[in-house]
């Protein structure tokens, strides 16, 4: 059986934007026609809001959360309890204050079902605040080193790059590579993420694809997603 994973922002969307209306028509037919999962970092109305209700629950499940919190249509099907360590917290907000990147907007420390996400600049920035950081992390590589930080300080806790300006945070095992036990090993699996390599939150999934003999592919945008299933269907 053939099996489409998808993770949303950056893949099916800009992210942390919405789905371009034309896409999002085409890939609701293809929602129709095959078993599609998404999975993302972002919480169940971060999704609702970027890719709309009839997608969703077109969808055969959606892990919220790195799969922490998974949704089959308006079913909750499990939920994680794990919280946020109070000495990560305060390395956090010591990061906050000692960035040298001049911009705070607000929502910096978010917590989920789950898992956490670290961000700089905030959740409250515009598109134009959101690039501004993107620049400065490709030069500075700031995610990357407060992720490797925080996977040596804390030997059960893991970080992982997320999106464009965000760190997703989890207990070690509880990223998105978890939702292959939800898949037998019969089935066909091929997951489309933008953010497969080493530092990026879709790795630890790519890698289980690969195990499970599945195929990957690492998009640029949901324009190459796009174009990639059109190619393939």
């Amino acid at each position: 059986m053939d099996n489409f994973i998808f993770d949303v922002d950056g893949t099916l969307t800009p992210s942390r934007g919405v789905i371009d209306p034309t896409f999002k028509k085409w890939f609701l037919d293809f929602c129709s026609k095959n078993n599609v999962y998404l999975v993302t970092g972002s919480d169940k109305p971060k999704t609702l809001e970027q890719i709309g209700s009839e997608i969703y629950n077109k969808c055969k499940k959606v892990y919220q959360c790195s799969g922490n919190d998974v949704w089959q249509q308006d079913k909750n099907v499990r939920t994680s309890s794990w919280t946020m360590p109070a000495a990560l917290h305060q390395m956090l907000s010591g990061w906050l204050q000692s960035s040298k990147f001049p911009l705070r907007t607000g929502i910096h420390i978010e917590e989920r079902p789950g898992m956490a996400n670290f961000s700089i600049v905030g959740r409250g920035a515009t598109q134009e605040q959101r690039a501004e950081y993107v620049e400065y992390d490709i030069l500075n590589r700031e995610r990357e080193s407060i992720a490797f930080i925080i996977n040596n300080e804390f030997s059960n806790i893991t970080a992982t790059v997320g999106g464009e300006t965000g760190i997703d945070i989890a207990p070690t095992g509880a990223d998105k590579s978890q939702i292959i036990t939800d898949f037998s090993k019969s089935d066909k699996l091929y997951f489309f993420g933008d953010r497969m390599d080493d530092a990026g939150n879709d790795k630890p999934l790519a890698d289980a694809i690969l195990t499970r003999g599945g195929k990957n592919y690492k998009v640029k945008d949901w324009k190459h997603t796009w174009h990639t299933l059109t190619n393939m269907t």
